[in-house]
């Protein structure tokens, strides 16, 4: 028997309590039936915040703005990788833009830039955009496989 894992909801916050077993099966949250877990980048906003960064699989959060040439061709690439990790990373985007004080909170200088959260801390932290491999690669080094 293996140990669950407490996942945030992306559309509630609300935290859930998943088998690890289960996480493949695409699991609903116990308090707005959505799923927990997504194939695609959820928005993260400074609402959500404290509480997404909570849980016990890691988050990535790309910061990014609408004007920004590179965050705009990073972000397939982005979406493509949210579809690879599904049970092992969620992935979500923060507009800088509307969430002006968060992005100050982080200290974020350059954009796109993601940041990799697990059990609510911040254990790495990138700038610019890369090919699909460099993520993974990148993501792979601390501790995450695709």
């Amino acid at each position: 028997m293996t140990d669950p894992l407490l996942i945030p909801c992306p559309h509630c916050n609300g935290l859930n309590r998943i088998p690890a077993a289960r996480v493949g099966e695409q699991p609903k949250c116990g308090r707005c039936k959505n799923e927990v877990l997504l194939a695609r980048p959820f928005d993260l906003k400074q609402t959500d915040y404290s509480s997404q960064i909570k849980g016990d699989l890691p988050l990535l959060v790309d910061v990014w703005a609408q004007w920004c040439g590179p965050c705009k061709a990073f972000a397939p690439v982005f979406e493509q990788a949210a579809g690879q990790l599904v049970g092992k990373c969620r992935l979500a985007k923060l507009d800088s833009e509307a969430n002006q004080q968060l992005a100050a909170q982080l200290g974020i200088r350059s954009i796109p830039s993601l940041i990799l959260y697990k059990n609510g801390q911040e254990i790495a932290r990138q700038s610019g955009a890369f090919p699909l491999q460099q993520l993974k690669a990148w993501l792979q080094s601390h501790g995450i496989s695709a």
